[in-house]
């Protein structure tokens, strides 16, 4: 099982943050259940009215990962899966997807909770997507790892203060 060895997070007082959870629309059942898993840990959390945007597929994440970044809000959380077939499309769009996702994190400086599948099989996703019968909710971590990674970042004072 891939979850093997998972951190035990903890976060709290994240209730103030505005966050903001991007979804693709390609394989809808388990785009679903992670959108759920997410919107499900932003609630545990306190934070009650998060922006959800619904974009064609997992391709589409960086652009708008960055653009809401730019728009003042705390943290972002990417949701998609890509599911691998015949052809180099999958490594392509995995790679780039993956790519664009660290640079924004890390040019823009606001935590990208990272919820992008990259099953072989679709039932692999499935078993991800935080479903009844899966055994893993990367919805809900990608929300928890970036909630997580925005206290560890509050925690830290700024340079001369």
């Amino acid at each position: 099982m891939s979850g093997n060895g998972a951190p035990e997070l903890s976060v709290r007082d994240v209730g103030d943050l505005r966050v903001a959870v991007i979804a693709a629309q390609w394989h809808e059942k388990v785009m679903d259940g992670l959108v759920e898993g997410a919107l499900r840990a932003l609630r545990d959390l306190g934070i009650g009215e998060p922006t959800l945007l619904r974009v064609p597929g997992s391709w589409e994440l960086p652009v708008v990962a960055k653009t809401l970044a730019g728009r003042g809000y705390d943290a972002v959380v990417a949701l998609g899966v890509v599911i691998r077939g015949g052809t180099p499309h999958f490594e392509y769009v995995c790679q780039g997807v993956t790519q664009g996702l660290t640079r924004v994190a890390v040019d823009t400086g606001v935590p990208v909770g990272f919820g992008l599948l990259t099953c072989d099989t679709e039932d692999q996703a499935l078993d991800r997507a935080g479903l009844p019968g899966s055994s893993e909710d990367k919805g809900h971590e990608a929300v928890t790892a970036a909630l997580a990674t925005v206290a560890a970042l509050r925690s830290v004072s700024e340079p001369g203060r």
